[in-house]
């Protein structure tokens, strides 16, 4: 038996944003397959646990480390600290 999720929302169309009801805020955010997807609103947070869910479906985690709604995952990229 299949279950329905919030990161459930992959269409024949192949979009994989959250619902609009969860994105009522205008501009639209950006989809996951942006370049400016971190630009998104977060409408989930778990600061304790490190992560958070943006409005088009992009968990973001305090490493800055990124999980996509199709399952790529983002390696962290924090800018490295330069020492002299």
């Amino acid at each position: 038996m299949r279950t329905s999720t919030l990161l459930d929302t992959a269409t024949a169309t192949g979009t994989t944003r959250l619902p609009d009801s969860l994105c009522t805020h205008t501009p639209k955010c950006p989809t996951a397959a942006s370049p400016d997807h971190e630009a998104a609103r977060v409408v989930a947070a778990h600061p304790e646990q490190g992560w958070a869910l943006l409005c088009n479906a992009v968990l973001v985690f305090e490493d800055t480390g990124e999980l996509l709604p199709d399952g790529q995952v983002i390696a962290p990229h924090r800018p490295l600290m330069v020492t002299a």
